[in-house]
């Protein structure tokens, strides 16, 4: 078992049902899949650079990523419809678990000057979206390596009805929140 899951049922759940009185176990928040996005749109006319992004984004989280197509044509942006713009993975069950014990132990205090993550970042329905600016961050990822620094954002989805839940509930998994 994920060592965050085995965190999660022996501790978490003990200190949501106090802290916010729940009757029935089944109403104590819990996470419910990790979506990681990476927007691809510099490389729609490059198929290596593409492929080399993907590769990046499966080693990090352990899972083939789903190409993202254009749904509209934009002349501006010299876009059209059908084009590969990004990659998403979700992430659920023990791979999940695995992948967010990775990024609060390990990942974060990997950041220059990290002082915390936001928590001003929850969307009013209990999920909360980090983003960070490069992928070298990761262990997985070899320096020499990279071609191009690239950013993603990881979307924690939660069970919680609202947003004081999911931060308490991310904040006992370990989450390391900046408090003003």
């Amino acid at each position: 078992m994920a060592r965050l899951k085995d965190k999660y049922r022996s501790e978490v759940v003990k200190g949501l049902q106090q802290k916010f009185g729940y009757k029935n176990v089944m109403e104590i928040p819990r996470l419910e899949k990790i979506v990681v996005n990476m927007g691809l749109g510099d490389c729609k006319d490059n198929a290596k650079a593409m492929e080399v992004a993907l590769n990046e984004l499966a080693t990090i989280t352990g899972q083939k990523p789903l190409v993202i197509k254009a749904k509209k044509s934009i002349a501006n942006f010299k876009l059209r419809a059908g084009m590969n713009v990004g990659a998403k993975v979700t992430l659920r069950g023990d791979r999940m678990y695995e992948f967010a014990d990775k990024v609060i132990s390990i990942v974060l205090p990997r950041v220059r000057d990290f002082r915390g993550v936001s928590d001003k970042a929850f969307d009013g329905r209990g999920n909360y979206a980090l983003g960070v600016r490069e992928q070298l961050i990761f262990p997985e990822i070899e320096y020499d390596k990279v071609e191009k620094i690239r950013g993603m954002e990881m979307i924690f989805v939660t069970t919680a009805k609202t947003d004081e839940e999911a931060k308490e509930l991310l904040r006992q998994l370990g989450m390391p929140f900046r408090y003003a």
